[in-house]
């Protein structure tokens, strides 16, 4: 063992000075089984310290005593362990199964995928009034698609004519719009958003704001409208339907990061179920990773409800994912967020000026789940421009104690290693990278085809 790696072990070991054994000695955490039944009640002498994460120098002696169970482990890029806690212990990881959810999308689909919404149609187009003596369906499966882009596709409709129609709106099953799981919903919101005359200040607040981002002036000299005349019906594409236009949403690395960024357990889930689900992604996992099937169990991909992952397959996962990246040219920080800097989830925690920039990482946050679930992945960097990656585990307890004793071990560690040290990172407003859209008009491929159900 190091010097480095010594010292941060006695650090720990200060920090966490009731757990009976630290590392790689006989587990007394017991043991998750894997019936969706609730963990049994932590050991009466198991607890941890805890400091408050705006500490400018985390010191043992400020620490107040916290109860529950822990993983960690932390690693240098070279996968030395620098530090280990019942890394082969399954937890429930909460949001952070995110990670497995991004790094499996980014591998099928790839982080240039853009998701199509096509408006297609089965009536004529009369030029002369604008009208469209027909239906308007509307196709596709975009989980980022909000009041700016329903606003987008009335000016592109209008753009090539279109300002009535007198049939009615038909969304497939599977649209969705502003985060709402219901498809007749998002039909309403639609219709009316299409419509300036029933247009939300909501939408064109978000239309107004998204257009002034991009300095598109010439799209605000008009207003946008489409009136549809006739109802909202679910159903899918009518086979005789021509398309009109689509719409490609921003590419997958961007809504990746808003995902990330505020933990959208609905973007997530409608990502996941583009990749087959939670058994589907689960075997890809154990492909990719080389562990057996024992070794992760998934029950949703948003990381909602009883899910498992120890902090040592937890830590391949995060390794992959940074190779995925690696491999198209991206960083953690292109689609993670960075700590006191990003807005959501991360935002105000590890914001001294010493640490702000310094920590790229997903939380997890289940407050009533296993007695209080929470988590801490990513990676930190030092003072030296040493890079360390760390799993932080937590059950049975307060989340708030959890992630202030998170955000202490990470920093008591990058004070072990001379201080912490920022990232390399130049923001970007999230709103601005849901508006990389791209639309074309009529037919050929530039359209998602129709599917099963749509």
């Amino acid at each position: 063992m190091t010097t480095q790696t010594s010292r941060v072990h006695h650090l720990l070991l200060i920090a966490v000075a009731t757990i009976s054994v630290w590392a790689f000695g006989p587990t007394v955490v017991a043991q998750i089984p894997e019936t969706p039944t609730p963990t049994p009640q932590a050991p009466p002498g198991l607890q941890m310290t805890v400091v408050p994460s705006g500490s400018p120098s985390p010191s043992p002696e400020e620490a107040r005593p916290l109860y529950g169970l822990q993983g960690v482990l932390v690693e240098t890029l070279s996968g030395k362990v620098v530090a280990s806690q019942f890394e082969d212990q399954p937890f429930n990881p909460a949001s952070a199964v995110k990670l497995a959810t991004a790094l499996v999308a980014l591998k099928t689909l790839g982080p240039n995928h853009r998701f199509s919404t096509g408006v297609w149609t089965d009536g004529t187009l009369d030029k002369a009034t604008g009208t469209i003596n027909g239906n308007v369906y509307v196709s596709g499966r975009d989980p980022s698609f909000h009041y700016e882009h329903a606003v987008l596709l009335a000016h592109e409709l209008n753009k090539i004519g279109i300002i009535k129609v007198t049939g009615n709106l038909i969304v497939a099953p599977s649209f969705t719009m502003n985060f709402s799981s219901s498809a007749k919903r998002s039909g309403e919101q639609l219709h009316d958003t299409f419509d300036s005359s029933l247009r939300y200040s909501e939408a064109i607040r978000a239309w107004t704001y998204e257009r002034t981002l991009l300095n598109d002036q010439a799209s605000l000299q008009t207003v946008p409208s489409v009136a549809v005349m006739g109802a909202v019906e679910v159903g899918p594409v009518s086979p005789g339907a021509k398309i009109l236009l689509t719409q490609k949403s921003s590419r997958l690395v961007d809504i990746l990061k808003v995902l990330l960024c505020y933990s959208n357990n609905f973007m997530a889930e409608r990502i996941g179920e583009s990749l087959g689900g939670p058994a589907a992604v689960r075997g890809e996992l154990t492909t990719m990773l080389g562990i057996s099937p024992d070794q992760i169990r998934l029950a949703t991909l948003s990381g909602l409800g009883i899910n498992r992952i120890s902090p040592r397959v937890m830590m391949k996962i995060y390794q992959a994912l940074r190779l995925e990246l690696q491999k198209n040219h991206l960083s953690p920080s292109d689609i993670l967020p960075v700590a006191g800097i990003d807005p959501g989830t991360l935002q105000e925690r590890f914001t001294g000026p010493m640490w702000r920039g310094s920590v790229i990482a997903k939380t997890g946050t289940l407050v009533r789940t296993d007695g209080g679930a929470s988590a801490l992945v990513g990676q930190m960097q030092t003072a030296s421009g040493e890079v360390l990656l760390f799993v932080i585990m937590n059950q049975r307890g307060s989340v708030v104690r959890f992630r202030e004793n998170q955000d202490y071990l990470v920093m008591l560690i990058q004070n072990s290693w001379g201080g912490p040290k920022a990232f390399d990172y130049k923001p970007l407003s999230l709103m601005m990278q849901l508006s990389n859209t791209e639309s074309s008009v009529g037919g050929g491929d530039e359209y998602e085809p129709r599917l099963k159900g749509q």
